[in-house]
């Protein structure tokens, strides 16, 4: 990179072209992060403006209705909805924005003017604190654009209500992206005793109960995330199966084995490890341990179903982890499925590595 480029504002516009002159796109450009031009058109002659975005919504917004009637989904998500840097979550007439590149920050104002447009959303929550901004240059932020979000706001998925912390809850409030294999696992559940690690605001306990779980336990350190849990176990007619445990997930882990206790189904499902490359060695061992410590509690013939967020952790690694940490109890297993996101998190065929996801579900002997 020259010094013309270094001096170039962040987040600005720039033309791409080969070293021979042909013209490559337009992009967002920030001389002061590794990824420092983030295409946004292969046209020459687009202009980056309101139609523009409109354009990209109208789209994105069309796919999601088709895959999930009903307003509740990931609306964009980044360069593969062509609009890199941008997240966009949708709760009904809601919307939660990430603005994660100095690039999307400058063009805020034709983008809300394109949601306006488009959807003239009673309520924009800006979730701009995450971890990708800091990156950016640009400082970390939560604020409410327009309206009032319910405190907490109702969801709907797979036919139950769950509830979200908009302003103070974990990325945009919810995680749409296990929406699937949450009813994949729950759809093992009648009869069964079951144990969500990490369970957040109940997504997989939850569907269990409701899908005929005689037992559930909700096991998860944050407080105000098991709050919103139960009230979903009340609002699904479920209370009364579901048990709430405040705790340090490795720590109750290793103390229910000790204690003997075990059930038919167990979802680990944990924030991200690896949040950088400098984590990834001790986080993969966090899976391996967690594998093990999450296995030693099935039932023989039972489920396992695991997962991990972390982009660092590639597919094959993460089931390398997983396989020496079932091999670290000595049980055998086999894989029933290995997943990722739901279709609303779609990945750009050029950008493999945006597949953050990965998740397993596993029978034990």
């Amino acid at each position: 990179m020259d010094a013309a480029a270094k001096a170039l504002p962040a987040g600005g516009l720039v033309r791409l072209e080969a070293a021979q002159g042909e013209f490559l796109g337009q992009a967002t450009f920030n001389p002061h992060t590794l990824i420092a031009a983030r295409v946004l058109t292969v046209e020459a002659a687009a202009a980056i403006d309101v139609e523009f975005f409109a354009a990209r919504l109208s789209r994105a917004l069309a796919l999601r209705e088709r895959l999930y009637p009903g307003g509740f989904y990931r609306l964009v998500h980044a360069e593969a909805d062509g609009l890199p840097g941008l997240i966009i979550d949708r709760f009904g007439d809601t919307l939660t924005i990430q603005l994660n590149t100095a690039g999307m920050e400058r063009l805020r104002a034709p983008l809300l003017e394109a949601l306006d447009r488009l959807m003239a959303p009673a309520t924009i929550v800006l979730r701009n604190d995450t971890p990708a901004r800091g990156l950016e240059g640009l400082p970390p932020a939560v604020e409410t654009l327009r309206g009032a979000p319910a405190t907490p706001l109702p969801i709907d998925e797979n036919g139950l209500r769950y509830f979200a912390d908009l302003g103070g809850g974990q990325k945009t409030g919810w995680y749409y992206d296990q929406r699937e294999n949450r009813a994949l696992v729950a759809g093992l559940a009648a009869g069964a005793r079951v144990l969500d690690a990490y369970c957040y605001a109940g997504g997989f306990g939850l569907a269990a109960a409701v899908r005929g779980a005689t037992a559930v336990t909700l096991l998860d350190r944050s407080e105000p995330a098991l709050a919103l849990a139960a009230q979903a176990a009340t609002a699904n007619g479920v209370g009364d199966r579901c048990r709430f445990e405040r705790a340090e997930v490795f720590e109750a882990l290793e103390a229910m084995d000790a204690a003997g206790t075990r059930f038919d189904i167990v979802v680990a499902d944990p924030p991200a490890f690896v949040k950088s490359r400098k984590d990834l060695g001790a986080g993969v061992r966090g899976y391996r341990k967690l594998a093990r410590l999450a296995a030693r509690l099935v039932t023989p013939g039972g489920f396992l179903f695991i997962a991990s967020c972390s982009h660092h952790v590639e597919p094959a690694m993460f089931a390398e982890q997983v396989a020496h940490g079932l091999d670290d109890t000595g049980r055998a297993a086999r894989i029933l499925r290995s997943v990722g996101a739901g279709c609303d998190h779609p990945v750009h065929p050029h950008l493999p590595e945006s597949a953050y996801l990965k998740g397993q579900l596993l029978q034990l002997d």
